[in-house]
């Protein structure tokens, strides 16, 4: 009994424990078993032609315990493999492939209006001319109520929504139903959408005598056919020399910017040249076929510039051919290629670095990841560049010389020939405030459409210009101000009223005459603009020269 006892008390029990130990390490190897190579017992997963990434994901759609969708996957680890590669290299999903080309494209199918949503409702604000919308009788001022029998106007939807609606394929109908002044009823009209232009060129007018103008938001495949329309213009009414402001254009097209480049450039000076692991090193050189070679360039820049603006105002600078003017540009000199993969889907790949013609490389360091790379711009701000002259170390590493042997420097982006700092003579926390929260827009907008009929009179921006000085717009504008309750000094409104009532008349002119009124105005407030105004007066533009001289 006494042996029995002992064995059903510490026999038994022990046994037991053994058998689950057993079963677990047993289980554990049958379960690791299932995953080595067959070296182990297991088996192996190879699917042929496949690299490591493509076998796991196989591996994962064939053997993973629950159904999942591989494609999701795929979508999400994509995006991460190219960020690791640099910051310009980009994963496109295929329901976003159209409106990513249609920026470069020229066009896009839709109804042909600019608008703007005023008090959570769409108000035209211009009509492309020739467009489907002017065909049909849309006029500015006109307020879109509904969409294809869908109430739009205050329901609180998203303005990329709205243009979703409104955009679509050409040659298909959109019902619209409109409100207009003096009519009690909505309007209906069914518009066929059209080819609606992606314009590039945003004007191109005499800003002085003897001076042209030409402002360029983007290189897109109609980009270079407008800049020789633009300076076309220029030249047939007297201009003797051109300002090409490339401030805030981020780029596009390589090969467009390269013809436009050829159109200033004397036969055989050097673009640009291109290199990459794939790309053997080509140079590009000017063909001597350009119309405007005899014409005096000053090329505008300043931190958001990047890319192929890079490039023109580089090959501009570094064959002494005009000044470049503003503040150091971004420093993108990574070339992208686009390719389209199996679902429509498709990724832009740096394939090359661009230099340009003394051989500096612009492309600022990304050594740091990508949050630190676009953090730049703010570093820059925060170190004082902006407001006094640039802060990049100039060493004998970075020096290089231009066609006529003027020292230049490389480091990340083109550094100006004549730095302007930005003009804070007006900034305090009113002006802040009003362009914060969109005041002086929003004001000008309703002034505008209050007074349409009156301001559509006049043809001239300088006689818009001139009456609106000769308004009371100030007044109207603190009404507007403490109706939104802007609480403020009035030393405030005094220090910047200068300026918030330049930016004021802009804006109008905009609402009537599109671009050809806006920049005409605000120019006189633009400290770059004025800037080069005062060096192509001085003759800079047309002969080598130094920096030391300019300054």
């Amino acid at each position: 009994m006494q042996y029995n006892n002992s064995f059903k008390k510490v026999i038994l029990p022990l046994l037991f424990a053994v058998v689950l130990a057993a079963g677990f390490f047993g289980g554990a190897f049958f379960s690791q078993s299932e995953a080595v190579s067959s070296g182990n017992g297991g088996r192996m997963f190879v699917y042929p032609g496949k690299s490591k990434v493509g076998n796991l994901l196989e591996i994962i759609e064939q053997q993973y315990v629950d159904s999942i969708n591989i494609s999701e996957i795929e979508e999400k680890i994509i995006p991460d493999i190219l960020e690791d590669l640099d910051p310009h290299s980009v994963y496109i999903p295929e329901d976003k492939v159209e409106l990513a080309n249609q920026e470069l494209d020229g066009e896009f199918g839709g109804i042909g209006v600019q608008f703007n949503m005023q008090n959570d409702t769409v108000m035209v604000i211009s009509v492309v001319s020739g467009g489907p919308s002017e065909e049909v009788g849309i006029v500015p001022g006109d307020r879109i109520i509904t969409v294809n029998d869908s109430l739009i106007a205050g329901e609180g939807i998203p303005t990329d929504q709205v243009v979703s609606m409104l955009r679509g394929e050409m040659g298909t109908v959109v019902n619209v139903g409109v409100e207009r002044r003096g009519r009690e009823d909505l309007i209906d009209f069914e518009i066929t959408r059209g080819s609606i232009p992606v314009h590039s060129v945003d004007i191109s007018y005499m800003i002085e005598d003897a001076i042209g103008y030409i402002k360029i938001s983007r290189f897109a495949r109609n980009t270079y056919q407008e800049f020789i329309t633009g300076l076309s213009k220029l030249k047939s009414k007297g201009s003797e020399s051109v300002i090409i402001d490339l401030r805030g254009n981020s780029g596009g097209y390589l090969d467009v910017a390269i013809n436009m480049i050829n159109e200033i450039l004397a036969k055989d000076e050097l673009i640009v040249y291109t290199e990459g692991k794939a790309v053997p090193r080509q140079d590009v050189y000017a063909n001597g076929s350009g119309s405007f070679q005899d014409i005096g360039i000053t090329v505008l820049i300043d931190e958001f510039s990047a890319s192929a603006s890079e490039i023109l105002a580089g090959a501009v600078q570094d064959n002494d051919r005009g000044l470049v003017i503003g503040r150091r540009s971004f420093g993108k000199g990574l070339v992208q290629q686009q390719m389209s993969l199996t679902d429509g889907s498709a990724v832009r790949l740096t394939v090359a670095r661009y230099y340009i013609p003394s051989g500096r490389g612009i492309q600022k360091p990304y050594d740091n990841g990508i949050e630190d790379y676009y953090r730049d711009i703010l570093s820059r701000f925060e170190h004082g560049e902006f407001y006094e002259k640039d802060s990049i170390v100039m060493n004998d590493s970075l020096r290089y010389e231009t066609k006529g042997g003027r020292v230049v420097y490389g480091g990340g982006g083109v550094m100006p020939d004549i730095f302007v700092p930005r003009d804070t003579t007006y900034f305090n926390d009113l002006y802040f405030t009003l362009r914060d929260r969109g005041l002086i827009y929003q004001f000008a907008l309703r002034y505008s459409d209050d007074n349409r009929d009156e301001l559509s009179s006049f043809e001239a921006v300088k006689d818009l210009y001139q009456h609106l000085s000769h308004q009371n717009i100030l007044d109207s504008l603190l009404d507007f101000i403490e109706e939104r309750g802007v609480d403020f000094p009035p030393s405030e409104f005094e220090e910047s009223k200068d300026y918030i009532s330049t930016e004021v008349n802009a804006y109008i002119a905009r609402n009537i005459m599109d671009e050809e009124g806006f920049y005409p105005i605000l120019h006189k407030i633009d400290e770059i603009v004025i800037a080069a105004l005062e060096a192509v007066k001085k003759g800079y533009d047309h002969d080598p020269f130094s920096i030391e001289e300019i300054e």
